[in-house]
């Protein structure tokens, strides 16, 4: 077995996740070159640490990395971004009946019209989506990540995919195309 601290077994550890990591750093802060250069810090920050990587989920210790780093960012170059959440504003009720994810696929939804209205979500809202939806990642793994309890991942989760229900509905009232 290599060393933990050489570069090639990083390489071969960290390096195959790099998609995903990008994919976060994307969603988050909603620019590709912001992304990069987020990802890029996040991989420095790994190699650093790396002797401290007591093996494992590879996966999820770096996500962890890379969305502490987004969050730093932020902190630091979109501060508005970051504002407190509201649970009475982010708690609005949606009849799930009337659109659901199966019925978005049925009805051909505009691809684009997803990706604008999921970049408009919450901060909070995005992270758990993009690691669970787009990432594919287990309860456990996103409360590891974003460092809060299962039951708030639930809840994010949920709250998450309603507003993002009650956005394509009223782009659907507005007439717009999905």
């Amino acid at each position: 077995m290599q060393a933990r601290n050489s570069t090639a077994y990083f390489e071969q550890v960290v390096l195959p996740h790099l998609d995903a990591a990008y994919n976060l750093a994307r969603w988050l802060t909603r620019n590709d070159q912001d992304a990069e250069d987020v990802v890029q810090e996040a991989y420095l920050r790994a190699f650093k640490f790396f002797t401290n990587f007591r093996g494992g989920d590879s996966r999820t210790w770096l996500l962890t990395i890379v969305r502490n780093t987004c969050y730093t960012w932020l902190r630091q170059n979109r501060r508005d971004e970051l504002t407190m959440f509201d649970e009475e504003l982010h708690n609005s009720p949606v009849d799930c009946a009337v659109l659901n994810p199966e019925l978005l696929f049925e009805h051909s939804i505009d691809l684009q019209l997803l990706k604008d209205a999921l970049a408009e979500l919450p901060i909070e809202f995005r992270e758990v989506l993009v690691l669970r939806e787009l990432e594919g990642l287990a309860y456990k793994e996103i409360a590891r990540i974003a460092d809060i309890p299962i039951g708030t991942v639930m809840s994010r989760l949920n709250r998450a995919r309603q507003a993002l229900q009650t956005d394509l509905l009223q782009q659907m009232s507005e007439g717009k195309p999905l």
